[in-house]
């Protein structure tokens, strides 16, 4: 059987994954380095190895490479052969051989290359390709949705943030690490615990809860439950201090009953000894004056981020936290109080 040649023209026909871009352009692609990675897999079974945790079915612009390459790794996981005969085999029992364009396709790919020695190379801008064309995609829905006068703009801003943040995700996967390596991380981990009088977490402040919590641990979910009154939000606002100012931790707070300024005249009283009705009244003698000037300037530099937003919904805190977390690096989220939220913004 003579193997059937590749060519532009007839690639682009196998390309119907996603529409023409922007002005009629073709989207970001790489069929001929896709062409290398499927030959390399035909030819060499450990080749997979090298590419597995770079590539999925959907890193592939041409449909049929995409199939080839789901035979392939469905093969690789039962620890059968993988060779033309085999891959042919099992496309053809999914019904598929013939949409690839039949073993002539296999054949040919598998003279694309003589070795998989740049297999994982070749790989790599394989998978910058479908980045890019995943981000051309988010893009023109996006300008679609944004056109739509009936859709809520922050539901939009949440999507739009979502997406790119699956697309990150998606691609980059962690790669094994040996067990030296990971030694050396955990001595060096338990070193600073040792260091911090036990504590694997955010510290509280409170040694009672941070000798059973360790510190709140990254992931955490804490409700802290009374009946209304008994003190809740003094002892968060607690917290939000003690962890800010004296560990350093940048803290979010997102408060749906009261405003920012009473929740910060609150931490006021609190860091100064001066009573919160005093502050409120402002009725402060020349000494309380004096303490409030020296003893607010830790608040002021403190990194304490407080949102107000009344009827905060799922879909703003969610972006909100990541902003939080992208540009001011915080290490704990609080609501007060989580009952107040609303399901959608609608």
């Amino acid at each position: 059987m003579e193997p059937a040649a590749s060519s532009p023209s007839r690639a682009r026909r196998e390309a119907s994954i996603l529409p023409l871009g922007g002005a009629g352009r073709i989207p970001p692609q790489a069929i001929e380095l896709e062409e290398a990675v499927l030959g390399a897999l035909l030819i060499d079974r450990d080749a997979l190895t090298k590419v597995v945790d770079i590539l999925t079915a959907e890193s592939f612009y041409v449909e049929a490479h995409q199939h080839i390459f789901d035979a392939v790794t469905l093969l690789f996981g039962e620890s059968d052969p993988i060779d033309i005969l085999t891959v042919a085999q099992r496309l053809r029992k999914d019904g598929k051989l013939e949409k690839i364009g039949g073993e002539a396709k296999l054949i040919g790919l598998s003279t694309r290359v003589s070795s998989s020695a740049h297999i994982e190379y070749h790989a790599r801008i394989v998978v910058q390709k479908h980045i890019q064309r995943e981000l051309i995609r988010i893009s023109n829905e996006m300008i679609e949705e944004a056109y739509d006068e009936t859709n809520d703009v922050l539901e939009l801003l949440d999507k739009a943030e979502q997406n790119l943040f699956n697309v990150s995700q998606g691609n980059l996967k962690k790669n094994y690490v040996g067990s030296y390596e990971l030694v050396k991380q955990a001595v060096i981990r338990i070193e600073e615990i040792s260091k911090r009088e036990g504590l694997s977490g955010v510290p509280t402040g409170f040694k009672g809860v941070d000798r059973v919590t360790s510190g709140w641990q990254k992931s955490d979910l804490v409700i802290i439950a009374a009946r209304p009154g008994m003190g809740k939000t003094a002892l968060v606002l607690s917290m939000a201090r003690n962890m800010a100012i004296d560990h350093n931790t940048p803290v979010g707070i997102f408060s749906l009953e009261m405003s920012s300024v009473q929740l910060i005249t609150r931490l006021i009283s609190s860091e100064t000894g001066i009573g919160a009705q005093k502050l409120r009244k402002g009725n402060l003698d020349t000494t309380e004056w004096q303490q409030l000037t020296s003893k607010v300037k830790r608040l002021e530099d403190a990194p304490i981020y407080i949102d107000d937003t009344p009827g905060l919904s799922v879909f703003d805190l969610r972006a909100k936290c990541r902003r939080l977390v992208a540009q001011h690096k915080v290490g704990i989220i609080i609501i007060d109080y989580l009952q107040l939220m609303t399901a959608s913004t609608g």
